[in-house]
């Protein structure tokens, strides 16, 4: 007997609440067909003229159209389709656009990771020197080489005059020799050269990225807004 009434005392709150629920939807569902009513296409053609259409034509995908309910709202409005040559357009700008974005994203990184490694302003300078330094034992070694290359090649040069001294011919195979070592000595001054130039660019690179360096560490020490 206590549960036939606990049962009905149940079904007798439930009711109200399925009651509302039922009218809470009602009025929702009235409301969004006030709202949207019936859809129609609105669109504008290449002189600028209205035109309203109860069903989608290919001029208003050509053009672009809204989407019009019966109270002249517009609900939604769909661009124009894209020919060929501008969706090439704008997938190579949505390329350039993410390309950057991933560049700038690359540059946040390696500058987060810069500050973590170097806690301090004097860590980041050795840093750099140690660079400087692996230059410049390049540099030398390739002065080393270029001084005994030139040696090698004052010697052939120096037979090749004492024959030519004494009325003799130089055989081929010195002439042979002569050539293929101005040719080494000529690559070794490229080298040396290049070494050179990439010394100058990373000085330079260097005072570029020790200010950059000093830039962050200020923003980092700045306190929270």
């Amino acid at each position: 007997m206590a549960m036939a009434i606990l049962r009905d005392k149940g079904d007798f709150m439930r009711k109200p609440l399925l009651v509302f629920a039922a009218v809470a939807l009602v009025a929702s569902l009235t409301a969004y067909a006030q709202n949207t009513g019936n859809i129609r296409y609105k669109w504008y053609d290449g002189q600028g003229l209205m035109h309203f259409s109860d069903s989608l034509t290919a001029d208003a995908m050509k053009y672009g159209y809204d989407l019009v309910n019966d109270r002249g709202l517009v609900v939604q409005h769909v661009p124009r389709q894209l020919n060929a040559q501008e969706r090439a357009a704008a997938n190579k700008l949505a390329a350039e656009q993410a390309a950057k974005q991933r560049a700038a994203q690359e540059i946040a990184n390696a500058e987060t990771q810069m500050l973590a490694a170097y806690p301090d302003e004097e860590s980041y300078k050795i840093s750099q020197q140690q660079t400087l330094d692996t230059i410049d034992q390049q540099i030398r070694t390739t002065q080393i080489n270029l001084r005994s290359q030139e040696k090698a090649l004052t010697d052939l040069l120096g037979r090749a005059a004492d024959l030519e001294n004494t009325k003799s011919p130089v055989p081929k195979f010195l002439v042979d020799s002569i050539a293929q070592q101005r040719s080494v000595v000529t690559e070794q001054r490229n080298t040396l050269q290049r070494q050179q130039t990439l010394r100058t660019r990373t000085v330079q690179s260097q005072a570029k990225e020790l200010g950059r360096y000093r830039e962050l560490k200020a923003a980092q020490q700045q306190p929270a807004q």
